[in-house]
This record gives C-alpha cells, sequence and structure tokens, in this order.
C-alpha cells in the first residue's frame, strides 16, 4: 500500500476518528507536530489528559484546551499555564466552563486572551465590569461591540471612554450581538459632534434641517451613507446624496421607501453601469485611488444584492415584479403569498429570488423545482450552503444523481445513507474532489475504495476518509506504523 501523500495531515484526522481504539489514542498521543488534533478527542480518559499535560507539548496542551469535553478540573490546570496561547484557547474551548474558571484570566497579562473573554457571555456581569474598565482599549471596544445590552452605566462610560475606539464600537452601526442599544438620550448632543460615534448615533437622532445639511458635506462616507437611510431626511437632501460620489451612499438612497420610481431607476442604471470593479481591483498597474475605489464599489453591489428590505416585506405584492432583483428577494421573504405568487417567484430570473421564495414556502416546492433551483444557485460571496439542503431528495433522485454530468449535482449523491456500494465507489474516483470529499465518509464505500482516498492529492480528502467510522482498523495501524507510532 501507498505511503499517502498528506501522511501528518491524515494521522491528524485519524486523531479525531470516533472508532480509533484506544490503545492506538495512545500510540497516536506519541506523534510527532502537526498531530495534535487527537487531544480533541471527547473520549480521553483522565489517565490520557493527564499524560498529556505531564508532557506538555504544546500543540497537544493547546487542542486540549480547545476541548469542550475536557472536564473542568483539567481547565483549572490550564487556566494558570504559561503560554498565553493556551490560556486563550482555554477560553475558545470552555463552552459550559462556569465563570468562576475563568476568573484568573479577568487580569491576564495577555490581553488576547483578556479579548476572547470578553466576547464570552458566560462571564458574570461582574467579571464583566471589570473587563469594561481594562487598561487596555482593544479590550474595552471589543467589549462593547460583544455586550450591547451591559447596564446603562457602564455603556455611559464606554460611550465616554478616552479611547476613539472604544467610543466607536459603543456606538455603532453593528453589534456581534443584539439587541442594538439606543444611547442615552442626554449623550446623543456630543455624540453626533464626535467623528468617531456620529455615524452610530445618527439613526438615533431626531433630524432637523440644518443638521442634516451640515451632515450632507460629511466627509466620511459612513456618516452619509447612515444619513441616506434616516426616516426624517428631508426630500432635496436625499436626492442631493443620491448623486454622492461613493455608490454605498447612493444604494443607501435607491433602498429607502420615500425615493421616487424615476430616481429609484436612474440610480440603479448608474450602479449597473461601467467595467467590473473586481476586474479593477485585481488589475495590474492601476492608481491607488482608482483601486480604492473599486473597492467601494464593489462593497457597493454586494450591499445591493444583499439588502433586506424589511417594508417591501412587509408589503410584497406591489414588488413582486419589480425590476430589481433585491425587491423581488424582499417580497419572497413574506410566507404569506398566494400560491401563483410563490410560483412566479420561485420561477425568477435570479438565483437569489428563488432561493429566498424556497425558503420561505417549502411546502410549495417540489423535487423538480428544488433540483432546478439547486443546479442554477448563484451564492452572492463563498458559502458552502446550497438550496438542496432544505430540501431532502428521495433516495432514487440521489441515485440519479450520482451519474449527473454535473459534478455540482454528484455531491448530492451521497446524502442518500443506502447509497449502493457500486455508486460509492464509482464517486470515490470522480475526478471532482468536492465528489470525493463528500463520498469519503460514506458508510457503505467499500473498504478498498475508502483506502485508496487515503492517498488523495487533495488533502480534505485524505482527512475524510482518515476520520471514516468504517475506516477498517488494521489500516488504521498501518497508518499509524508509517510514522512509527
Amino acid at each position: 500500500m501507498s505511503v499517502p501523500v498528506h501522511l501528518v495531515k491524515v494521522l491528524d484526522a485519524l486523531g479525531l476518528n470516533p472508532a480509533l481504539p484506544a490503545d492506538m489514542v495512545r500510540r497516536l498521543l506519541k506523534g510527532g507536530r502537526g498531530m495534535g488534533r487527537v487531544a480533541k478527542r471527547p473520549d480521553l480518559t483522565a489517565d490520557m489528559i493527564t499524560e498529556i499535560l505531564d508532557d506538555d507539548r504544546p500543540d497537544l496542551v493547546h487542542m486540549l484546551a480547545l476541548n469542550q469535553q475536557l472536564p473542568n478540573e483539567f481547565r483549572q490546570r490550564l487556566a494558570r499555564h504559561p503560554d498565553h496561547m493556551i490560556r486563550s484557547a482555554l477560553v475558545i474551548g470552555g463552552e459550559g466552563a462556569p465563570p468562576e474558571l475563568f476568573e484568573p484570566l479577568i487580569d491576564d497579562p495577555d490581553r488576547f486572551a483578556r479579548e476572547l473573554l470578553a466576547q464570552s457571555d458566560r462571564l458574570t456581569v461582574a467579571q464583566r465590569r471589570r473587563l469594561a474598565a481594562d487598561p487596555d482599549p482593544e479590550v474595552r471596544a471589543t467589549l462593547a461591540r460583544w455586550w450591547p445590552e451591559a447596564p446603562v452605566e457602564v455603556r455611559r462610560a464606554l460611550l465616554t471612554d478616552r479611547d476613539a475606539k472604544v467610543r466607536a464600537a459603543a456606538c455603532s452601526t453593528y453589534y456581534a450581538r443584539g439587541p442594538h442599544p439606543v444611547p442615552p438620550a442626554d449623550l446623543i448632543p456630543a455624540l453626533l459632534a464626535d467623528p468617531a460615534t456620529r455615524t452610530g448615533v445618527l439613526r438615533h437622532v431626531d433630524l432637523d434641517h440644518e443638521t442634516a445639511a451640515r451632515l450632507v458635506e460629511d466627509p466620511d462616507h459612513t456618516v452619509r451613507q447612515e444619513l441616506a437611510k434616516h426616516p426624517q431626511l428631508p426630500t432635496e437632501l436625499r436626492d442631493v446624496l443620491a448623486a454622492d460620489p461613493d455608490n454605498r451612499v447612493r444604494v443607501s438612497v435607491f433602498t429607502r421607501p420615500d425615493t421616487p420610481e424615476e430616481l429609484r431607476s436612474a440610480i440603479y442604471a448608474q450602479l449597473r453601469s461601467g467595467p467590473d470593479p473586481v476586474l479593477t481591483m485585481f488589475a495590474r498597474d492601476v492608481d491607488k485611488a482608482v483601486r480604492g475605489k473599486a473597492i467601494a464599489d464593489h462593497w457597493a453591489n454586494l450591499e445591493l444584492a444583499t439588502v433586506r428590505l424589511s417594508w417591501v416585506k412587509a408589503d410584497p405584492l406591489p414588488y413582486v415584479d419589480s425590476p430589481y432583483p433585491c425587491f423581488r428577494a424582499a417580497a419572497a421573504a413574506n410566507r404569506e403569498l398566494a400560491p401563483d405568487v410563490v410560483a412566479r417567484l420561485l420561477d425568477d430570473p435570479d438565483s437569489r429570488v428563488r432561493t429566498t421564495m424556497a425558503g420561505h414556502a417549502p411546502d410549495q416546492v417540489d423535487a423538480t423545482t428544488m433540483e432546478r433551483i439547486d443546479r442554477e444557485f448563484a451564492p452572492v460571496g463563498k458559502t458552502r450552503w446550497r438550496p438542496a439542503d432544505m430540501f431532502d431528495f428521495s433516495p432514487e433522485t440521489l441515485r440519479r444523481f450520482a451519474t449527473d454530468p454535473d459534478s455540482w449535482m454528484r455531491q448530492l449523491a451521497p446524502r442518500d445513507p443506502d447509497l449502493p456500494a457500486e455508486l460509492a465507489e464509482q464517486l470515490a474516483r470522480d475526478p471532482s474532489n468536492q465528489v470525493r470529499l463528500a463520498v469519503a465518509g460514506h458508510p457503505n464505500l467499500p473498504a478498498s475504495a475508502l483506502v485508496a482516498l487515503l492517498a488523495d492529492e487533495t488533502e480534505w480528502v485524505a482527512q475524510a476518509a482518515a476520520g471514516s467510522p468504517v475506516l477498517p482498523v488494521e489500516e488504521m495501524d498501518r497508518l499509524l506504523a508509517l510514522a512509527d507510532l
């Protein structure tokens, strides 16, 4: 048998194989660098954990700290480990741990550990208050983003912090968790005057014409973008922002409910005109200013593609035939549309509209429709999700996919738990590494085909094969022997 191309990575994946015998777990614990994931196994015995801690091999101890099944008595020991990365990993892996476990880390000398703690909702209010007074502004800013429901006196302190980044995080248009906090009314004038908090507070301002006229000229595009969304924006100033030099601001005008259709159409035509900004972003010998504008235009396009229009969703019928895909997608998010409207949106020319409608009317989507929607899926940005994740295809359909000319569809075939062995074996030899990855862990994959995938040229495929619980024990033994374990 050949030596796997990615032997170290294969052994690392083997460490998490639920069928790996205990004696082989111990052998793997003796492995070299790059094989540390065995320490994340949920079935480690107390003796094994003690051995890992006593040996103090950095990669193993780091993975042990990430182990969410680690007993708290061992976590207490790791909380005082001299390696700051291991202490930080303990915060990440400490799901379900009691707040007192993190007490030594509240004043940890490493800022990163305290930043991770500031993101945690497992701390007590008293512990979070201490982090709100942390000497490092990065920690305070992180807490402000992740604790929007902080007591009013804590939020006041963060909103008036001496550091601008903390004030900006405490008065933001985005928080890591909800609900979006409303700043104290008496602080709003000062927050509006502060460039660090102006964008975040603008939605809470009772906007008068004089203030709006001043903000239209603000040099920060995020201020103008937020201003363009304000419901009290005067009509003439809305029209000024419709011609803003930044496309992100124009998108905000485009999506307003009170924007006249003629103006909306003109903005849309401008946004869709010109060269693809992505091509400019990555072109050689492009002026820095031109590249910067291309990046801004790209973000505007993403905003246009993904914007959520709650007012359209609430009153969808006028927009189901809108010339703008984002409006039709918002209409498709309404769960009370008539069947004939649902059918039209399921057949919409835009992928996002079809996918949104399928997700909001699952009882009206048959296998043929879902197959079409999935085949034609065009994601916005990178995602591993696909429309087929919302639907259970029949075994007959999944087996038909196994021989489909499109590898995108062949990836679905292993979702059949009873996939015939001959089809599984065929997929294991597929030219697409994504198809081989999908079938690598299938229980019906013949042992010979599974073993062959251990030597796959694609690292993720080989790792998936090593993690399969049906991998023969003798093959596990051979892999360990190849590494002299």
